[in-house]
């Protein structure tokens, strides 16, 4: 039977993987929610996405369950394991690169966003930021609201000087970065995200230590089978 010590270690990283795992379907539940802001950041795909994970990984906590309850010398349950959480890390790092690409165009992918939200949507950002349009204030504003009341105010806030003067895109995105990073890096903090719970990539480390766990978990007990082995060819008697 491995060290109480190592059958701890590979208890606490499987609980995290658990926690990991509801985290996930919690918030990708709860971004579906009303919410301006997160529905215009996170598409429907994303939280798909995060469902997804989170899916696998609960999956992975039960097969890892199955796996410690077999008997010593049974190592097939941490063998199917190790694959599950191969599976795991290749679904992190393909939804970690897709966050990661969106990070690289998100003036130009939010855009394509900005434009399809009905008329209500796009006045309460707006008056939320202050700005009228997205690029330009003739070309998605919409006029109505508090702040962008008619076209003689709007043409009032042209600053040829300042490209991102009174548009939504600087604000827009300016949150959508800080939030996209956040989650794929969890490098700062977040009201929504106190200690970085779902950053993509911090998922990661729980997966690679889990698989490392379970390796070590499989090459005591094969060393325990194979002294038991020894001892019972010599009668019993164990080494001297």
């Amino acid at each position: 039977m491995p060290s109480k010590r190592l059958m701890g270690a590979f208890a606490f990283v499987d609980v995290c993987l658990l926690a990991a795992g509801v985290i996930l379907i919690v918030f990708s539940q709860l971004w579906k929610m009303p919410n301006l802001m997160f529905n215009f950041t996170f598409s429907t795909e994303m939280l798909t996405g995060g469902l997804i994970m989170g899916i696998f990984f609960l999956l992975t906590f039960v097969l890892s369950v199955g796996a410690v309850v077999q008997k010593n010398h049974v190592t097939m349950g941490f063998v199917l394991l190790n694959w599950m959480l191969i599976v795991d890390a290749i679904v992190v790092l393909v939804a970690g690169v897709i966050v990661w690409f969106h990070t690289l165009q998100e003036r130009v992918y939010y855009f394509g966003i900005f434009n399809k939200l009905p008329r209500d949507t796009r006045i309460e950002i707006q008056d939320k930021f202050s700005c009228c349009g997205y690029f330009t204030q003739n070309d998605t504003v919409e006029f109505g609201g508090k702040f962008c009341t008619n076209q003689t105010f709007v043409d009032t806030l042209v600053d040829p000087t300042n490209t991102d003067a009174h548009r939504c895109v600087a604000p827009l995105t300016k949150f959508t970065d800080f939030t996209l990073n956040n989650t794929f890096t969890s490098r700062t903090r977040h009201p929504w995200n106190r200690a970085g719970a779902l950053s993509m990539f911090g998922f990661m480390a729980i997966v690679v230590l889990l698989f490392l766990a379970s390796m070590c978990v499989i090459k005591r007990r094969q060393e325990e089978e194979r002294f038991k082995k020894i001892d019972a060819k010599r009668g019993g008697r164990g080494f001297v």
